[in-house]
């Protein structure tokens, strides 16, 4: 297995979903899927907030992303393909300062 190949950490995924047989006890279910990455973004931001050490957050951040690429398997697609689609276009978007932060959206005047 190779740590830096998306087709190997997809598979990981995959291995764990088929694991615990999710596709069959709920564990695919999307509506119960965002709760739970609902749940883990509470979680990065209490990191944040709480100034729990940086592992702590890349801990989360790891949950976040595995419960990313399950939600990929789940609702079948492909999301490596939709994250360069998605890069592509935001990287055609222009930066505005908002409230003192930067913000790249689609800005609709």
């Amino acid at each position: 297995m190779d740590p830096d190949s998306w087709k190997d950490m997809m598979a990981a995924v995959q291995a764990f979903h088929d694991k615990h047989d999710f596709k069959n006890t709920g564990g695919e279910e999307l509506r119960y899927r965002i709760a739970l990455m609902a749940e883990e973004l509470g979680e990065i931001s209490a990191c944040v907030t709480k100034g729990k050490p940086v592992e702590a957050l890349a801990e989360e951040c790891a949950d976040l992303l595995i419960l990313l690429m399950g939600t990929a398997i789940a609702a079948d697609f492909d999301l490596r393909e939709h994250f360069w689609t998605k890069m592509e276009k935001i990287m055609q978007r222009e930066a505005r300062m908002v409230d003192g932060t930067i913000r790249v959206s689609e800005f609709r005047d």
